[in-house]
């Protein structure tokens, strides 16, 4: 029997897959979503999201694939890694990933057959089909220079009215310095914002979400209030971290026969894990905006 079914669970509360149901809406990961679902609708283009490693930017996007999947009028995609070492390469991918048919793609003497066919795409599904066409692209800092470039002219192709493609990029940090060397990229960005760490009331309301979504019913508290002080503090808010230290919480809490996670516990978890060598030192990210 999985360790999580002995403490009352029918799921598996803090597993670190980016699964939309268990996806904690905090006020700016809320913010972030609606106003992409604002710009999708009102066909503006370009949304960017920064975030360091581990503020949620991942299963932000499968929540927005799950908002996106509701809706008829869209046809979408989402690039996880975008590491194309051309333009003849991403261009091939996009043609691919949308089943846009009649297109040789077995020289790069066929760019511009790709880019031609990607506009006739974008016209018909978008004006004669009234379609919402989105490309999400998930680690978006790993773009390259040609990539962003094909971006670029994609993003031209509109209507007088509204942009032929709507796109999402998520990315670490690195991605802003990349966009910001392209002036007439960045002119581009209709909606931009920046994802942080959680507070502790945040921390502490994630916690308490994962556990109800995971099924768990019983009145007694499993994490007290000084427990997640001391998972806020160590974690310093950030969702990814926060997750794996509950897990483990929770794990030793069935191999040690406990009951309930306090400060003690948290902190023997923490201690033994900065002596194996494991603890991260590194500098997290501060508040910023851009």
């Amino acid at each position: 029997m999985s360790y999580f079914k002995l403490l009352g669970f029918e799921r598996e509360p803090f597993s670190t897959s980016p699964d939309p149901e268990f996806f904690y809406l905090s006020k700016e990961h809320e913010t972030a979503l609606t106003n992409i679902l604002i710009e999708l609708r009102l066909k503006r283009g370009l949304s960017v999201i920064l975030g360091d490693v581990g503020t949620g930017k991942t299963t932000l996007s499968r929540k927005l694939i799950q908002e996106l999947k509701e809706r008829e009028d869209v046809i979408f995609h989402i690039i996880l890694d975008p590491s194309f070492n051309n333009e003849f390469l991403f261009l091939s991918s996009l043609v691919r990933n949308f089943e846009i048919n009649g297109v040789g793609c077995d020289s790069s003497s066929a760019i511009l057959d790709l880019r031609e066919s990607l506009e006739r795409y974008l016209f018909q599904k978008g004006v004669t089909e009234n379609k919402t066409i989105t490309l999400i692209i998930d680690e978006a800092q790993k773009l390259n220079e040609d990539s962003l470039e094909v971006l670029r002219v994609l993003l031209n192709y509109e209507t007088n009215e509204f942009k032929l493609l709507q796109l999402v990029l998520l990315g670490q940090l690195e991605l802003y310095s990349k966009i910001m060397n392209i002036s007439n990229f960045f002119d581009r960005i209709s909606f931009k914002y920046s994802l942080n760490p959680l507070n502790f009331n945040e921390t502490k309301e994630m916690i308490e979400f994962r556990i109800r979504q995971a099924g768990y019913k019983a009145n007694m508290q499993l994490f007290l209030d000084d427990a997640i002080r001391e998972i806020y503090q160590y974690s310093r808010g950030y969702p990814r971290r926060i997750t794996m230290l509950c897990h483990q919480a929770l794990k030793n809490l069935v191999l040690k026969n406990k009951f309930v996670v306090d400060a003690a516990f948290i902190r023997e978890l923490i201690d033994k894990e900065i002596k194996s060598g494991w603890h991260r030192k590194d500098p997290l990210l501060q508040k910023n905006s851009y």
